[in-house]
């Protein structure tokens, strides 16, 4: 799956997706995807991370605890 930095707009494919859709897990491991060679992973910050179309990532995806804030 591919993802986009909010401030560069450069792409990074996710090498875990199960730690992208954990919501208590904050940062992730993902290859940026510049010239034809595999970088080595690194790890970001969900909070920086968007869909290709700009769209931020769903908040079950983020927040641990989206269920009790629409309870409140």
């Amino acid at each position: 799956m591919l993802l986009q930095i909010k401030d560069s707009g450069e792409l990074v494919k996710i090498v875990n997706v199960q730690e992208l859709i954990d919501p208590t897990v904050e940062s992730i491991q993902a290859q940026e995807q510049r010239g034809q060679e595999e970088q080595s992973p690194e790890s970001y910050q969900k909070e920086s991370l968007v869909f290709p179309s700009g769209e931020n990532l769903p908040r079950c995806w983020v927040d641990a605890n989206y269920r009790n804030a629409k309870a409140s």
